[in-house]
């Protein structure tokens, strides 16, 4: 007979083995390229407790209308986001319109659907904002003043919460790396806005549908933050799929999102009341085009460098 302490390990090593197979089994592709189980990745930034639930109740509407087990793995910031898609650790993501950028720069994604407003893509937009105890009043005064502020932007691929403020800064000839005392990455936009609001930073950024969040919820109070900037209408942001996924089963998620409305409607619901509740009736998933993006690559393209910067 064996030792008991070789059956043990060898008992340990299969199950290892097993694991290891499981999990490439699931992220692999069968021989039409459909995946066993969809493996979503999801940024939750700031609002993980509330995007949890909701996507609870979009998975087995997901699972049925596909055929597959769904699985949502959940991320605070983008760039775990674009890294888990890239390197083939999951099959799709929910990405800001940046993050789609950054990552499309990299690899070819397909964009399934994105929010739209009565049958027309939605937009939101982007702020720039200060304490009203700062003594700024306006962008000409964050300009004369810039070297003696902080700044702070919220996830380095937010679009709103760093792409489009940053353009805007180093359109008016303030270039964070050179402008300023300090200018720092907040994680979130809700970070974003409790630190202006504490005083610990001049200068922030986030996007408006946040903003108006945190005053529903009472986080933030009117007079609490002062608005600088507000930017152009900001195209919403895409779920995507990897390339080698089979397009057949690309166009049966994106269907199954565009149908969630009326085939899911309290998932639906609850997923966008989050940010719209007074908008969600008007609401829909719709059909997008990597094209929609074109904009938002040339202002991208304007700036060069958009590494996160320390000082």
């Amino acid at each position: 007979m064996k030792p008991m302490k070789t059956i043990v390990y060898a008992g340990i090593l299969l199950l290892v083995i097993g694991l290891v197979a499981g999990c490439k089994n699931k992220r692999g592709l069968d021989a039409n390229g459909v995946p066993g189980t969809l493996i979503v990745a999801v940024y939750e930034g700031d609002n993980p407790g509330e995007v949890t639930k909701v996507l609870n109740e979009v998975r087995p509407y997901l699972e049925k209308e596909l055929g597959v087990p769904v699985e949502f793995q959940k991320s605070t910031d983008y760039t775990t986001v674009i890294e888990a898609l890239l390197s083939g650790k999951v099959h799709m993501a929910y990405l800001s319109p940046f993050a789609y950028i950054l990552a499309t720069q990299k690899q070819k994604l397909v964009p399934l659907v994105a929010p739209g407003i009565n049958g027309q893509p939605y937009s939101y937009r982007s702020l720039i904002f200060t304490s009203p105890h700062s003594g700024l009043n306006s962008m000409d005064d964050v300009k004369a003043k810039s070297h003696a502020l902080t700044l702070c932007f919220a996830d380095p691929a937010s679009t709103s919460g760093h792409l489009v403020p940053r353009a805007y800064l180093t359109s008016i000839g303030l270039d964070p790396k050179t402008a300023w005392k300090q200018t720092m990455f907040a994680g979130t936009h809700y970070a974003s806005v409790l630190a202006v609001k504490s005083g610990k930073v001049d200068v922030g950024c986030s996007f408006q549908l946040g903003y108006d969040k945190m005053m529903r919820e009472g986080i933030i109070h009117e007079g609490d933050i002062k608005i600088l900037w507000t930017s152009d209408p900001i195209v919403e942001s895409p779920i995507c799929m990897r390339a080698d996924i089979s397009p057949a089963f690309d166009e049966k998620v994106r269907q199954a999102y565009i149908n969630m409305k009326t085939q899911a409607p309290q998932a639906f619901h609850d997923y966008w009341s989050m940010y719209m509740p007074k908008q969600v009736d008007s609401m829909s998933y719709i059909r997008v085009e990597d094209s929609i993006y074109d904009g938002l690559r040339k202002i991208a393209g304007s700036i060069g460098d958009l590494t996160p910067t320390k000082k």
